[in-house]
């Protein structure tokens, strides 16, 4: 099967669960493309099953991702398709945070028009290392509060990468059988 990945990043978590759902998926011998949403992916029209990811930064997704969707709507509309979303909220165990997520995912659907299939949410990581003083004190602010790690000397990963193997092999499965 041909399968595009493309998504949206800011500090890159986004980026390596794409490129871990790519591993996978060609591992099952699945011929897969992947994209940055920035750098004028190709068109859903080739393509078998499409997979789009953003993450949530400043209470948004990546413009060039809704861009993106939006430019291709038809196509995508027709296809099967599934939007995941990265984020620190899924994280954490304040279920506010969750609907708050799961809200502005809805939001991003109704404004682009697009009705994937599937949607799923998976936790993004705390790159303190590579945060400015200033967003290093605000994150760790927000971890605190949400239970996170407040150890700014490294980076912390919370992505349940079997949570996101599972979801990408059922997501192939699920494009297998609605096709017959």
């Amino acid at each position: 099967m041909k399968i595009l990945i493309v998504y949206g990043t800011s500090e890159g978590q986004t980026r390596k669960i794409a490129r871990f759902m790519e591993e996978v998926l060609q591992g099952g011998d699945h011929k897969v493309v992947i994209a940055d949403a920035t750098e004028e992916p190709p068109s859903p029209d080739g393509f078998e099953a499409v997979l789009i990811g953003a993450s949530v930064h400043m209470q948004k997704y990546q413009s060039a991702v809704s861009n993106y969707v939006m430019r291709h709507l038809d196509i995508l509309n027709k296809k099967h398709s599934a939007f995941f979303s990265v984020s620190m909220a899924i994280a954490s165990n304040i279920e506010e945070e969750h609907e708050e997520i799961k809200k502005m995912t809805l939001d991003f659907l109704e404004r682009t028009g697009w009705n994937p299939d599937e949607v799923q949410y998976f936790a993004g990581a705390l790159k303190y290392t590579q945060y400015d003083y200033f967003k290093k004190l605000i994150m760790r602010m927000i971890a605190k509060k949400e239970g996170g790690s407040t150890d700014t000397s490294r980076d912390h990963e919370y992505t349940d990468w079997n949570n996101v193997k599972s979801f990408v092999l059922n997501f192939c499965t699920e494009t297998v059988q609605s096709a017959r």
